[in-house]
C-alpha cells in the first residue's frame, strides 16, 4: 500500500520496495511475495523513509499498522518473526 510495488508511484523517489519483490516469502500470512511480512526484509518504507537491517528496525515495525493487522487477521496462525527470518536464512 506505499507505492513502492513494480511501478509504483513512489518507485521513482524510493525505488521498488525489497518486501514487494522478495519471491522467497510469496504465501507468507496469505501475502505476495514477502508484503504481508514486511517487518523481516531490510529496505522497506517507514515514516517515509527507507529502513535499515531488520535488527535496526523492528522495533518501529511492532508498532506498525500493517505488522498489527497482519497479526490480527492472520490470528492464531500468524507466522512468527522467527520462522519467516528462519525461511530467509533457509532459502538462500
Amino acid at each position: 500500500m506505499c507505492g513502492r510495488q513494480p511501478g509504483g508511484e513512489h518507485v521513482k523517489d524510493f525505488g521498488v520496495c525489497p518486501a514487494a519483490i522478495e519471491a522467497r516469502l510469496d504465501g507468507v500470512n496469505e501475502g505476495r511475495n514477502a508484503g504481508r511480512a514486511c517487518w523481516a526484509i531490510a529496505g522497506t518504507l517507514c515514516g517515509g523513509r527507507v529502513q535499515g537491517t531488520f535488527a535496526q528496525k523492528f522495533g518501529h515495525c511492532e508498532q506498525c499498522e500493517v505488522f498489527s493487522m497482519v497479526a490480527r487477521e492472520q490470528f492464531p496462525m500468524v507466522e512468527s518473526t522467527i520462522s519467516i527470518l528462519k525461511r530467509l536464512e533457509s532459502l538462500s
